[in-house]
């Protein structure tokens, strides 16, 4: 085999476009190095995505570069490092004890983000984790059916001398909503400060205690209650739920563009498929992809953020949350074990996350619990 020239792996590299820049990877900087050995290649390369896959996309990358432009049988080590770009804005005051806020949005409704949101939530308290939800779906408060909870009322408790609300709380989930002081049968005509106020009363007037995650299940769309949220607090990430159906995708990139803004700058920490496919329960192995083929999984790839997991379209999620039990109580269904998946791929989202920030700036996750070890 021929000695590799230099010259040929940088023209090579140069056919690599990185995501978000419109830049080839050597235009933009991010090849810092190439060494050739005869037939090996070293190449050093800087990302500022932390995430796993975005490491291990590009390291594929450049060697199939690299192998289809240069030589097929070259041996290519490619070293990935990762700057983090400047830390996202922390913006709002903190919630003591509060240790990650988690905001759940989507660019339309329909697409089921409060099921997503309900699920993920005792997903994650099964894992052993500390979580609330705050329902800050003003107009369409549903959290209270999904949890079994609809005909209680928040107490209020003194704390440190001050009166605040106690969540509710159920299958291990401390909750608050405005459903709990609405009439169930009247519509909530507010304009968009009277709807921010009573968020903020929810949120700072209430006895959340500690947590390791606060979850925010936002309406849909991009609107004024998602400015009043940011605006008042310091949210972690964002996880943006959309079906594989073409209309949804446009507006969960809308979705994705919000929090991106320089305005508002949240770190999204990953989009959610639901609905990804339909399988019937007297066919269990047989899946039908009624809305769409991966379109939420492409949209990760083609905006450069996490893929968290997809959800089926099960009639029993449906059924387990007008009954007021989340699917994700079950043990071992395939519908069980994909909140269980989205939780662990959420967790270790904000785990990276949060170690591309200062230590100052944001509370480390201390235990990885139902996560799998990272190599």
């Amino acid at each position: 085999m021929q000695n590799i020239q230099k010259k040929a792996v940088l023209e090579a590299l140069q056919k690599i476009t990185v995501p978000g820049e419109g830049k080839n990877m050597v235009d933009s900087g991010a090849v810092q190095n190439i060494v050739v050995f005869g037939d090996e290649v070293v190449v050093d390369v800087v990302i500022n995505n932390p995430s796993l896959q975005a490491k291990k996309r590009t390291e594929v990358e450049v060697m199939k570069a690299i192998h289809a432009e240069v030589h097929e049988k070259a041996k290519v080590f490619v070293n990935v490092k990762v700057i983090a770009p400047e830390k996202p804005e922390i913006k709002g005051k903190p919630i003591p004890g509060i240790k990650n806020i988690i905001a759940v949005a989507s660019g339309k409704g329909g697409v089921g983000k409060s099921t997503v949101t309900a699920n993920l939530a005792v997903a994650l308290a099964k894992m052993g984790f500390q979580v609330g939800l705050l329902d800050a779906d003003i107009y369409g408060p549903s959290m209270p059916i999904m949890f079994d909870v609809a005909d209680q009322k928040p107490l209020s408790v003194n704390v440190d001398g001050k009166s605040k609300m106690k969540p509710i709380e159920n299958y291990g989930v401390k909750m608050l909503s405005i459903g709990f002081f609405t009439n169930p049968n009247q519509a909530v005509i507010w304009r968009g400060p009277m709807a921010a106020k009573a968020l903020n009363q929810m949120i700072f007037d209430a006895d959340w205690g500690e947590l390791d995650f606060l979850l925010l299940d936002l309406p849909p769309g991009t609107g004024d209650i998602h400015l009043s949220i940011m605006q008042a607090m310091p949210v972690t990430g964002a996880v943006v739920v959309s079906t594989p159906q073409k209309i949804a995708l446009a507006d969960a990139r809308k979705g994705v563009a919000m929090f991106q803004q320089e305005t508002i700058n949240v770190p999204v920490l990953g989009i959610v498929e639901n609905m990804a496919y339909f399988t019937p329960e007297e066919l269990p192995d047989n899946k039908y992809y009624i809305f769409g083929k991966e379109g939420a999984k492409h949209l990760s790839e083609d905006l450069n953020v996490p893929f968290l997991g997809e959800i089926p379209l099960v009639q029993s999620i449906r059924e387990s949350g007008d009954v007021g039990r989340p699917t994700a109580l079950q043990e071992n269904t395939p519908q069980a074990q994909a909140f269980t998946k989205l939780a662990q791929n959420v967790v270790q989202s904000v785990a990276e996350r949060n170690k591309s920030l200062p230590p100052s700036e944001a509370i480390k996750i201390t235990t990885m619990a139902g996560c799998s070890p990272k190599k």
